[in-house]
């Protein structure tokens, strides 16, 4: 660096050995000063105006600087791609051992910022030096993070974190009923800070994209945290809707997410759109049956899950308005396919064991029909409810349709997660249509589903969504005792069930009989000080008790 600018030592060592100090420094000035003629019968004059020379000299600095930049911005358009590499090799070679001036860094910085492709050489500079590392623009990063990446996961990791911490605090969110988990478009889910960053981050970079879903590969593993595959599915659309070519051209999962995505934003799957996500599923290539782990991950994602599950209730409604059967409906054995691949991705990448599990063919022959009995059950009770008064006592109902559901039900979701996803669904439609009877008799079920699935805090979000807008419901100890005693609290065991709990008390404590409060406050006191309880206790005592009435 000192052969490009002297700097404070040349100038101690020109002082401590001159033998006259004031010629020794008006040759450092001459030497180091504005190098331009036309500036230099200035400096007398900004002399006798007590204007420092460094005021002077940094305006002049920062002027050229300012100008060099935006030359070298206007290269990247103006200029030839061959001269301009050649020209900012040059600049660079010339300028790099200025980057620990401050003052001149930004100018560097712009060198390489334009360069496609810098030197080892420099880069290894800039990793040894944290300050220069920080200074340098995110298309100058992904040089050196590309032969790093253990420097790449510590700037991903928050990232990565600050994401999971947004997806829970829509799903524990107790103030704001509007802003529901599965409410977002898949256009407006991708448009959020983390993914578009991270899509920043990585480019056009395919070593970065394949370090970015081996580290969510990764996390799911360790974590069983399904909003990983979410944010898998939703960087690789951030980066199709931004077109990078380098990377989607060569994600094999590309086309299947994209038409996935497709459907999910239209709510449906067309009869077009089913054959294009067969074909995929249908034509993995034998040898590259790895591309399963990561369709697997993409269809694991909740707002897939979501899709499918919703998708197949809705068709299997259909086919009971229709006296048709589940056998014979090629996209809703297609959906199930589908679910049945996303709910075993944790397991297929755990073993490495890229094959789809043989589809169990009793699902649509024995557990389908017994869930559709159950449909037929609800709406043949809702349809008695809506006779006059006098027509329903002379209505003959052979079947009960307030009795326990179909044994099938129960067994098939003790042994089958497709299974306990449609019943747990199918409870939502219920919940939704504010059918107490039909939702108190699922209620009784959803605690044998496989791997505890109705525990997991996508459904009960919409479960307890679903709820509140029953709190009337909450002052029959009936409907208490089965969704708190029957279902809620053989979930206790998990910390989420409990937080799920206080949101549901937040808004209908109100309509529960203190004793049964007192019982569920009682059951889901945390072990340590949790903010949302206290403001829970405290809002339910503002309530006066019921009065009671001494008698003789």
């Amino acid at each position: 660096m000192e052969d490009i600018v002297s700097g404070q030592s040349n100038l101690r060592i020109a002082l401590t050995s001159c033998e006259d100090p004031l010629k020794a420094i008006e040759a450092f000035q001459l030497r180091n000063g504005i190098a331009f003629q036309s500036l230099r019968p200035m400096l007398p004059l900004l002399d006798l105006h007590m204007i420092p020379r460094l005021d002077f000299h940094t305006s002049i600095l920062e002027e050229l600087r300012d100008k060099l930049i935006q030359q070298i911005n206007d290269m990247n358009t103006k200029t030839d791609v061959k001269e301009r590499d050649k020209k900012l090799k040059e600049l660079l070679n010339k300028s790099f051992g200025l980057i620990r001036v401050k003052q001149l860094r930004p100018a560097v910085m712009a060198i390489l910022k334009s360069m496609k492709q810098i030197d080892d050489k420099y880069l290894r500079v800039l990793v040894r030096d944290r300050e220069l590392y920080s200074a340098c623009d995110v298309e100058v990063k992904r040089q050196i993070w590309r032969d790093n990446q253990s420097l790449f996961g510590d700037e991903v990791s928050p990232e990565l974190s600050q994401y999971i911490r947004v997806k829970d605090t829509i799903i524990y969110d107790h103030l704001n009923l509007n802003n529901l988990f599965f409410s977002p478009s898949p256009k407006n889910r991708r448009q959020g800070e983390v993914v578009q960053k991270l899509a920043h981050m990585i480019g056009s970079s395919v070593k970065l994209y394949d370090m970015v879903l081996q580290f969510l590969r990764t996390l799911f593993l360790r974590t069983r945290n399904v909003h990983y595959c979410t944010l898998r599915a939703e960087l690789l659309m951030a980066l199709h809707d931004l077109d990078i070519q380098e990377i989607i051209s060569v994600d094999p999962c590309h086309k299947f997410t994209w038409c996935l995505d497709a459907c999910i934003r239209e709510k449906q799957v067309d009869i077009k759109r089913s054959r294009e996500l067969q074909g995929f599923l249908d034509n993995i290539k034998r040898g590259h049956e790895q591309i399963l782990g990561d369709l697997s991950m993409t269809l694991c994602d909740p707002y897939a899950i979501n899709f499918l599950a919703t998708s197949a209730i809705k068709i299997l409604l259909h086919l009971v308005s229709i006296d048709g059967l589940p056998r014979s409906n090629q996209i809703l054995i297609l959906l199930l396919r589908m679910l049945s691949l996303g709910l075993s991705a944790w397991r297929m990448i755990d073993t490495q064991d890229f094959k789809e599990s043989k589809f169990d063919i009793q699902i649509l022959t024995k557990f389908l029909p017994a869930l559709s009995s159950l449909m037929v059950d609800d709406q043949a009770r809702y349809f008695h409810s809506r006779l006059p008064p006098d027509e329903r006592a002379n209505a003959l109902v052979v079947i009960d349709h307030e009795g326990p559901v179909p044994e099938a039900i129960e067994a098939y979701i003790q042994e089958s997660s497709v299974a306990s996803i449609l019943t747990m669904y199918y409870a939502l439609h219920v919940a939704k249509q504010k059918d107490r009877i039909g939702l108190l008799r699922i209620l009784t079920i959803l605690s044998s589903c496989k791997d505890d699935r109705a525990y997991e805090d996508p459904f009960l979000h919409s479960l307890i969504a679903h709820l509140i807008p029953m709190a009337d419901e909450f002052s029959n100890e009936d409907f208490c005792t089965g969704l708190f005693d029957g279902f809620l609290f053989a979930g206790l065991n998990r910390d989420n069930v409990s937080k799920h709990i206080m949101k549901l008390l937040w808004y209908v404590h109100a309509k529960i009989n203190r004793i049964r409060l007192n019982t569920v406050l009682k059951a889901i006191e945390p072990e340590y000080v949790n903010e949302l309880y206290d403001a829970l206790v405290k809002k339910i005592e503002l309530i006066p008790e019921p009065m009671q009435i001494e008698t003789n």
